[in-house]
């Protein structure tokens, strides 16, 4: 049986490697999108590329974290996770 704590990383990254997909798709958009949309479409998808890998980072983190820290640093996880899922939804959304 799993802990809580390998479960919590399985969703974490199931949920990252989703955001990923999504990420990408964004990207062929901002490369096929016209050059006055560009750049802003580049640059957002290149902030989400940078709080994706910080998220990625604080995985890391939380899968070598002991048994007794990791809920410390799960707060902190999960801070991040709802900025990343935040952001990518406004950028979505506002280059649909």
């Amino acid at each position: 049986m799993a802990s809580k704590k390998d479960a919590y990383i399985a969703k974490l990254r199931a949920q990252l490697d989703e955001w990923g997909t999504e990420i990408d798709k964004l990207k062929a958009k901002a490369d096929k999108a016209g050059a006055d949309i560009q750049l802003e479409y580049h640059r957002q998808v290149d902030e989400l590329r940078a709080m994706q890998a910080t998220a990625d980072q604080k995985l890391t983190e939380l899968k070598e974290a002991s048994e007794h820290t990791w809920d410390s640093l799960k707060e902190n996880i999960d801070i991040k996770w709802n900025s990343l899922g935040d952001k990518l939804k406004a950028v979505t959304s506002k280059f649909q």
